[in-house]
């Protein structure tokens, strides 16, 4: 397996680049997120990942280790191919897509082209469990931004309790006008 390019960027397009290594190469297929993060510097480290089928031989690339990890859950939910996580990780960032895992938001995983119903229940089925094991940014669990619930939620990790569990019960006994001390002591009776 190759698991990372270090070489030259000869060429940068919204779906793939071309990485030089020892005069070689690479065709490497990527999501908008990582086009987005490449910048024009000339020398790149981009991760990666080998698909090998009986017809290709294709290299996937990343960004960062995150969403590499978040592409090998992807792929291993039945019914989704490397090019539709692809799609997947070009339209939510890979914790927007752990956040809607663990949210069980299927409206949002329905939202991405190609992406219905069945599918989307089977990936939160699937890798609910695996993904609220990935550290992902906080801020992304919850639809509206409250820092105070992000910021109760990041002691009762810290504390030790599991990511699910203090989430759920965060979710429900929060309202508008909580300190985080307050969100805190509510979910330690529920948890």
């Amino acid at each position: 397996m190759i698991a990372h390019l270090n070489g030259r960027l000869v060429e940068k397009n919204a779906t793939n680049l071309i990485v030089e290594c020892g005069g070689v190469g690479y065709f490497v297929k990527i999501s908008l997120h990582t086009f987005s993060k490449i910048g024009k510097e000339e020398q790149i480290k981009i991760y990666t990942q080998l698909q090998i089928r009986e017809d290709a031989h294709t290299l996937y690339g990343f960004y960062d280790l995150k969403e590499r990890d978040m592409f090998n859950h992807l792929i291993s939910v039945s019914g989704v191919g490397a090019n539709t996580a692809i799609l997947m990780l070009s339209a939510l960032t890979s914790d927007e897509i752990a956040a809607a895992i663990v949210g069980e938001n299927v409206s949002l995983i329905q939202s991405i082209k190609g992406i219905g119903l069945k599918t989307a229940q089977r990936l939160i089925i699937d890798l609910k469990d695996k993904v609220s094991k990935i550290d992902f940014n906080a801020e992304n669990i919850f639809a509206s931004n409250n820092t105070n619930q992000n910021d109760a939620l990041t002691a009762l990790l810290s504390l030790g309790f599991d990511k699910l569990k203090a989430d759920k019960a965060i979710k429900k006994i929060i309202t508008d006008d909580q300190s985080v001390e307050e969100i805190i002591k509510q979910a330690l009776k529920i948890i």
